[in-house]
């Protein structure tokens, strides 16, 4: 019996240790991080999960290791995880945030989350769930109960997936991030402690930290006391003596440093200056002070996720597709000379062994794709919904791709018609002929409509979303027409609007038309290629206008002739040996076109 009891003794103790040895303690001390007791300076990298294709996030997050980096920072998009109101994916292919933060765990990374609910990143909407914009007068990023209420559902679902997974529980997640920049937009501390609440009565206990830019106006109203001061950037004795003054008695750290930027449409291709970037890393680490990378590596903006920048109620900037960022490891995953400059520079600094680089990802390209006309917009139009007034695609429960507002015209005919406001991008026909388009940037929403010999002409405005506004003031953005239309001065009322997401589901279900619409725009075009090995590659979109691609069903997302992308990056998950499908959806484009693959973004 003794000898019996030893043994449980033994075997107590055993697992006793084992658990000791895998939790950990991240506390905050005012002159920066300790783990387990020991000094520790973060070096992280960020990279977005819901970016990144699910196959690859083992080789993105080895990449940044491969850089020297011991940590990684990832965003959580409250509307990439939930899929429709009060339900919520955590546990398909990119929703898997749990499977991310273990695989952090398991190539030897430590995690800073950042759960938002607001995020900014260039994500539509910030990361809020369009469905919010549903409810007219809706305030967000405050107490107001219509926000708080699906927030507190997001947080309780969320927290079940990552408080596992807490250092303190044997997990890699050392922080957990209060809101993001919100020093920047409100100063609702009622709301930020309200949030760091609702984390703490659900199971969070490692430290919190908030974002913000280093000045002392955004310090003030985005800090919350007990939290770590994140500063975006933080590049110099200035900015740290910022966060001093914010909180004496809180650690501060870099948590955005740039080394690269985001590109909107119609703009070059944004880049950093690697000298610029390679004093600010020499300055973070030669003063042993803790950073984040934002992006280590950025990945793309599939479907309809790019959000948008407007620095004025007229103004719209609509993010590309691709989420390159110019970081340190491209779009497809490939180090460039950036990242080889950095990974030489931490070295001189850490001490440990940083590990080889990861072989690149395999690239194909195919011969180039005959396209054919296979439909278009107009013969693929579902019921009409009737409405005295135009409204936008949210109070129909519809989040991006396009919409029609129709109706006849009575009392005025022709002269001029004025849009208020087109979200984003319109068309606008007179009995089914293509008069003109509008963009929402720059506050020109009038076009002449010519006389016509119709009784009652009919006027169409088909409109495309092209992303939520997601930073600062103007995020209370709606898509599609969001007030009235309005000819010489008329309200034109009774309209006929169709909803027309663009989806995966819509695409699937398109009805074949090999005639062209009588206004030649709007068209789908199809091709199939035959490949005998998978690989990633570019689809080339140079030889069209403006759309939507869809490759085997997987929504690549959207190109614009304006530029500067003109190249969507297709995983090699989204392909198959044998034969593979092609969708392209073009406002006003008609004639088919070849699609070439290039093994390249730029």
């Amino acid at each position: 019996m003794r000898k019996i009891t030893l043994l449980l003794i033994s075997l107590f103790v055993a697992v006793a240790t084992v658990k000791a040895q895998s939790t950990h303690q991240f506390t905050l001390k005012p002159e920066g991080f300790m783990l387990d007791g020991k000094p520790f300076q973060i070096i992280s990298g960020e990279m977005h999960p819901a970016r990144i294709p699910h196959e690859y996030w083992r080789h993105r997050i080895k990449m940044a290791k491969a850089m020297g980096c011991n940590t990684i920072a990832a965003y959580v998009f409250w509307n990439y995880q939930e899929t429709s109101p009060g339900v919520f994916d955590y546990s398909t292919g990119n929703h898997n945030v749990a499977e991310f933060i273990k695989i952090c765990k398991e190539e030897g990374m430590w995690v800073m989350l950042r759960p938002g609910p607001y995020v900014c990143a260039e994500w539509d909407f910030g990361g809020l769930p369009s469905y919010l914009l549903k409810i007219p007068d809706i305030k967000v990023r405050c107490m107001d109960p219509r926000y708080m209420e699906p927030l507190t559902k997001y947080v309780t679902s969320l927290a079940k997936e990552i408080a596992p997974l807490q250092c303190v529980n044997g997990g890699p997640i050392l922080m957990v991030q209060i809101e993001n920049e919100y020093g920047s937009y409100g100063n609702d501390k009622t709301y930020l402690n309200t949030l760091k609440d609702m984390w703490l009565n659900n199971g969070i206990k490692v430290p919190f930290y908030t974002a913000d830019g280093a000045t002392p106006y955004m310090l003030d109203a985005g800090h919350v006391t007990g939290a770590a001061v994140g500063l975006d950037s933080g590049s110099g004795d200035e900015d740290f003596d910022a966060a001093k003054k914010a909180d004496p008695t809180a650690p501060a750290f870099s948590s955005e440093t740039y080394p690269g930027w985001l590109t909107h449409w119609g703009e070059n291709w944004a880049t950093a200056d690697t000298p610029g970037i390679r004093k600010e890393l020499t300055y973070l680490l030669k003063n042993k002070k803790s950073f984040n990378l934002y992006v280590v590596h950025g990945g793309t903006n599939f479907g309809y996720t790019a959000g948008a920048n407007a620095g004025k109620a007229t103004e719209y900037q609509p993010d590309v597709t691709s989420y390159d960022y110019d970081a340190p490891i491209d779009e497809q995953g490939n180090a460039t000379p950036k990242y080889y400059m950095m990974r030489k520079l931490i070295g001189q600094y850490v001490g440990y062994k940083i590990p080889d680089v990861p072989k690149p990802v395999k690239t194909i390209v195919t011969p180039a794709i005959k396209m054919q006309v296979y439909s278009n917009i107009w013969q693929n139009l579902p019921a009409a919904i009737q409405s005295p007034q135009p409204k936008p695609m949210e109070a129909f429960d519809q989040n991006q791709g396009l919409i029609l507002y129709r109706t006849k015209l009575i009392g005025h005919k022709s002269g001029w018609l004025t849009i208020t406001e087109p979200h984003d991008y319109a068309l606008v026909f007179l009995n089914g002929k293509y008069i003109d388009s509008v963009y929402r940037d720059g506050g020109k929403w009038s076009v002449k409509l010519p006389e016509s010999d119709v009784k009652d002409p009919v006027l169409d405005i088909l409109v495309e979303g092209m992303g939520h506004i997601n930073f600062a003031q103007y995020i209370i953005d709606r898509k599609g027409i969001t007030d009235r239309v309005v000819l010489n001065g008329m309200t034109l009322m009774n309209w006929d609007i169709f909803k027309l997401p663009l989806d995966e589901q819509f695409i699937s279900n398109l009805k074949t038309s090999a005639e062209t619409a009588p206004n030649n725009k709007g068209t789908f075009f199809k091709g199939e290629f035959t490949i005998t090995k998978t690989g990633d590659t570019y689809f080339d979109m140079s030889k069209y206008a403006k759309g939507v691609v869809f490759v085997n069903g997987h929504n690549l997302g959207r190109y614009w002739n304006r530029g500067p992308q003109k190249h969507l990056y297709c995983p090699a998950s989204w392909l198959k040996q044998g034969k593979n499908e092609i969708t392209v959806f073009d406002m006003q484009s008609s004639t088919p076109a070849d699609v070439a693959t290039v093994a390249t973004l730029k």
